[in-house]
């Protein structure tokens, strides 16, 4: 029978904080990085929000109950997960078509379902659960994938894709989009598949602009021209380049900034809290952060690449370098070399959803790593 909860014993020569992280199944490391990357968002919160305490109160509850999440995770083996795959991508599409059916609609998008007590957006389910689809497919099978494979691999990554982006949520069917399309690539993409995938993806350019609505539209052309409508399409950008560009090579000191605390810069606490960062702290303070970030990816992958099967390699790879697209979009959005397509900074920007998703997937990577050393014993 599987044992879901893989225990082992803690070396004798271990010291005490070393047995407790073996048993709780942590790497240490990653766990201490995620912790003051966590406190930092805090700090970076309250004088985001001008200072309200309730609104960094209610953050650091999520922060803690994320953190009771990823310990819970880490606790189940990667084999059980495995199994569970299939089961839970299933979950996830046919709760994304009850939303589109049945789901409550906010901001002119239908992506949340209501549970009475809490509502909850079924496609952050999608964000751990399409990986670990993919890795299952291919865990059994040889790689790199051929062109057989690649199909149901496209289908089961560009279905809860489309889905999520009919609701609509661009942002985040393009983390579904790489958080699969990595998995993928990780398994060992040949050169010539990759460059007929870009060639693919350019000819259906045409279609998906067809297809877009009006706002993802102006978007995009806010992008290249943030001028063309400064007091509208192209405000958030705009603001966004001063607040960074003020706050120079040091910044204007914690809880201070006109662009941040006198409400210039939308969404200070949310999809551009990079920006308020760059304006009190200055570019010291935002290569700091980059360099947390860069630390808590190089130990993930690290991870990766000591993990034992085909399908842990490929699952913590693709959480890992889902996490590096979530901070990539994001800085580059509010510095102005992306569009705006709405993307939280991990452990940093004020909400819940994508935060529990992210720290579950921190608990997987947890659960491999301690699942490395108990086949390593």
């Amino acid at each position: 029978m599987l044992n879901v909860f893989a225990s082992a014993p803690p070396r004798g020569d271990a010291s005490l904080g070393e047995q407790l992280l073996q048993r709780l199944h942590l790497d240490g490391q990653l766990l201490l990085a995620l912790i003051v990357l966590s406190l930092a968002g805090l700090a970076i919160l309250y004088g985001a929000s001008n200072q309200d305490t309730g609104m960094v109160y209610r953050q650091a509850v999520r922060v803690a109950l994320s953190f009771v999440v990823l310990l819970a995770v880490a606790q189940i083996s990667p084999q059980f997960l495995r199994q569970w795959s299939p089961w839970l991508f299933a979950l996830g599409l046919m709760l994304l078509l009850f939303t589109l059916h049945s789901g409550h609609i906010g901001r002119g998008a239908q992506r949340w379902l209501s549970l009475g007590v809490v509502r909850f957006q079924p496609s952050e389910i999608m964000k751990i659960a399409v990986p670990m689809m993919v890795a299952w497919y291919l865990h059994d099978r040889p790689l790199p994938p051929n062109w057989k494979q690649l199909l149901p691999l496209a289908a089961m990554i560009f279905i809860p894709v489309l889905l999520v982006a009919i609701e609509p949520d661009l942002g985040t069917a393009l983390l579904i989009l790489s958080a699969g399309a990595f998995a993928v690539f990780l398994a060992g993409l040949r050169l010539r598949v990759i460059l007929l995938i870009a060639v693919a993806l350019a000819i259906a350019t045409p279609i998906v602009w067809h297809f877009m609505h009006v706002y993802q539209r102006e978007r995009l052309l806010t992008f290249l021209d943030p001028q063309r409508d400064p007091l509208g399409a192209g405000y958030h950008i705009i603001q966004s380049q001063i607040a960074i560009g003020s706050g120079g090579m040091f910044g204007k000191g914690w809880l201070h900034g006109s662009q941040s605390q006198l409400d210039f810069l939308p969404e200070s606490s949310t999809d551009f809290i990079y920006a308020v960062l760059g304006e009190q702290f200055g570019f010291i303070g935002a290569i700091v952060l980059l360099a947390l970030y860069g630390f808590i990816i190089a130990r993930s992958l690290l991870i990766a690449l000591r993990a034992q099967d085909t399908y842990s390699r490929l699952l913590a790879g693709a959480i890992t370098m889902a996490l590096f697209t979530y901070v990539f979009i994001n800085s580059g959005m509010v510095s102005g070399i992306l569009p705006v397509v709405g993307v939280p900074l991990p452990l940093v920007s004020y909400g819940g959803s994508s935060l529990v998703t992210l720290m579950a997937g921190f608990g997987m990577l947890m659960s491999i790593h301690s699942h490395r050393k108990l086949l390593a014993t």
